[in-house]
């Protein structure tokens, strides 16, 4: 297999199935539920929450698609991470993404559940099945490898699209702007929690971080596939936010499947059965990018020591680890059996995942003012990016706990590991057994050492 210029080895993802990525990564769940919690917290006023996240997340993915056009590597945030600032940090940042994703992607499974058990009247069971079904569906996706998880996401991505422009189109003729009115009925500072909620809405540049490496040209495609998904995403989520407010009106806050009543408002009660479909669909989408970008780190931070070696094996160009996505798998289980069994809300869980993830951003915002280029596009989305997610980071309140608690079980995982310090020397990645290895990762320099440049300059 021909190598890029940079010895990688060629990635198999193009220009329109990355796009398809980022959309149904960042757009995949949120657009589901969410519309309606962020109603139920701040009412009417929860639309500038949205636009404040909508504009946050241009500078955000910016600085992301930035490192990974000269950093692609599938430990994403973690390498850059690595490279400013060490090895203990990198295992914190590392451990805070893989373990998000597990509660992350149980959640949006029983987002999908609940569309599911509203069209057919089921209940919590039909909910609970429902979410099992899509996550085993999106771990055989992954089995398969990336090629496939590109074609489906692409499929997705068109699907997805199409569904919110018919959802918000059809209902908008029963818009009342009355609906507006009162504005703010739990009072402005709602708008800070209801913000912390929509975190979530536009997770996902960091997730496609792990997967840089898989493009073809990173970078070329990795900035041009953002900036698409930034401008894609952001207007539909402000659209259909306005629409599920000035169409359902307070009834926006009771609903748990938003989309459904919209669909169900434009095309009649039958509707909610097309919704259902669509939801569970996107879901996969969503489900499917987190759990192949989840596996792609877990064997990067292995072949570091910050996770067991067996999840190293197997991470080849093309493939998704398939020790590393047993292990998500196995947690994303338990975590819907934590909903079921133990009672805990998702609506926690949710916020607990958009604890870790923001402090994810705050990390890795932070390690790309050190690393990109002064004057560049991407270093001035950069220093952008840090100050937003410092706000998001103090709104997260007592749900910071979780990525604490991660960091500190990291750091306790590396002493009793006991490995040997970095010698700064290019070291093999794990490969399949009998395969030949890939490519050679290098270990970074510090950070104040020269980095080689791009193959297109960040300007």
């Amino acid at each position: 297999m021909a190598q890029r210029e940079d010895g990688r080895h060629p990635g198999r993802l193009n220009l329109v199935q990355g796009t398809a990525l980022y959309v149904t990564a960042v757009l995949g769940t949120g657009v589901i539920t969410l519309p309606a919690i962020a109603a139920r917290i701040a009412g009417p006023a929860s639309l500038l929450a949205w636009l404040l996240l909508a504009l946050l997340s241009a500078p955000l993915a910016s600085t992301f698609a930035a490192l990974g056009a000269r950093f692609g590597d599938g430990g994403g945030v973690s390498t850059y991470v690595r490279m400013t600032y060490g090895d203990q940090a990198a295992a914190m940042v590392g451990w805070c993404f893989y373990l998000a994703v597990p509660t992350g992607t149980a959640t949006a499974a029983v987002f999908g559940g609940a569309y599911v058990a509203a069209a057919t009247g089921g209940g919590a069971a039909t909910t609970f099945v429902t979410a099992t079904v899509l996550v085993t569906i999106a771990v055989l996706i992954n089995v398969a490898g990336l090629r496939l998880v590109g074609r489906v996401q692409l499929l997705l991505a068109v699907l997805l699209v199409t569904v919110l422009l018919v959802a918000s189109g059809a209902s908008m003729s029963q818009a009342d702007t009355a609906n507006l009115v009162p504005f703010a009925p739990h009072g402005w500072l709602a708008i800070v929690p209801a913000a912390a909620t929509l975190v979530w809405s536009f997770v996902g540049w960091e997730a496609i971080t792990h997967l840089h490496g898989e493009f073809r040209n990173p970078a070329r495609d990795v900035p041009r596939a953002t900036w698409a998904a930034v401008v894609l995403v952001g207007a539909l989520y402000l659209v259909l936010a306005y629409t599920v407010i000035t169409v359902l009106g307070s009834a926006a806050a009771k609903s748990d499947a938003p989309l459904g009543e919209l669909l169900a408002v434009g095309l009649g009660g039958q509707a909610r059965v097309l919704a259902a479909a669509a939801a569970t669909t996107l879901t996969l989408g969503a489900t499917t990018a987190y759990l192949a970008s989840a596996a792609k780190l877990g064997a990067r931070l292995a072949d570091h020591g910050d996770l067991p070696a067996r999840l190293g094996r197997g991470d080849v160009p093309g493939t998704v680890p398939r020790h590393s996505l047993a292990l998500v798998a196995t947690l994303t289980y338990l975590s819907l059996l934590a909903i079921v069994i133990l009672g805990v809300g998702v609506e926690t869980l949710l916020r607990m995942t958009n604890g870790a993830l923001v402090a994810v951003y705050v990390i890795g915002a932070a390690a790309a003012v050190r690393l990109l280029p002064r004057g560049t596009r991407g270093h001035r989305a950069a220093v952008l990016s840090l100050v937003t997610v410092l706000l998001l980071l103090l709104s997260s309140g007592r749900y910071l706990f979780w990525p604490v608690a991660i960091g500190v079980a990291a750091l306790l995982f590396q002493r009793l590991r006991r490995r040997p310090e970095p010698t700064g020397v290019t070291t093999p990645r794990a490969g399949c057994a009998g395969s030949k290895p890939p490519a050679a990762t290098t270990i970074a320099t510090p950070p104040d050492a020269a980095v080689s440049p791009p193959a297109r300059p960040d300007r």
